[in-house]
C-alpha cells in the first residue's frame, strides 16, 4: 500500500533540504502516517486504517462513519 492516508489522502511533499551555504538537493517530506485499528460501530468490528495524525484527532471530532462518507471510501471492503 502507498504511504498515503487513507481518509483524508494526505501523502509525501517534495521540497528542499537547505545547506548554510544554501545549496539545496530535493527531499521528500513525508506524512506522519499510524497504523490505526478504529472500531467501526455501524459494521460491529475492527477496522485497520493507515491514517494521519491530523485525521486521528479529526476522526476523534467527527466519527469514523462520516469521515469515510466524505473520502468516499466502503468500509466493508477495508
Amino acid at each position: 500500500m502507498a504511504r498515503k492516508c487513507q481518509l483524508t489522502g494526505k501523502k509525501a511533499n517534495n521540497g528542499y533540504a537547505v545547506s548554510h551555504s544554501h545549496r539545496r538537493t530535493k527531499k521528500l517530506q513525508q506524512a506522519n502516517l499510524q497504523s490505526k485499528r478504529v472500531w467501526w460501530a455501524e459494521g460491529n468490528r475492527w477496522v485497520r486504517l493507515k491514517l494521519s495524525t491530523k485525521a486521528i484527532k479529526t476522526l476523534e471530532k467527527k466519527g469514523l462513519d462520516a469521515m469515510a462518507k466524505e473520502a468516499g471510501i466502503n468500509l466493508n471492503r477495508v
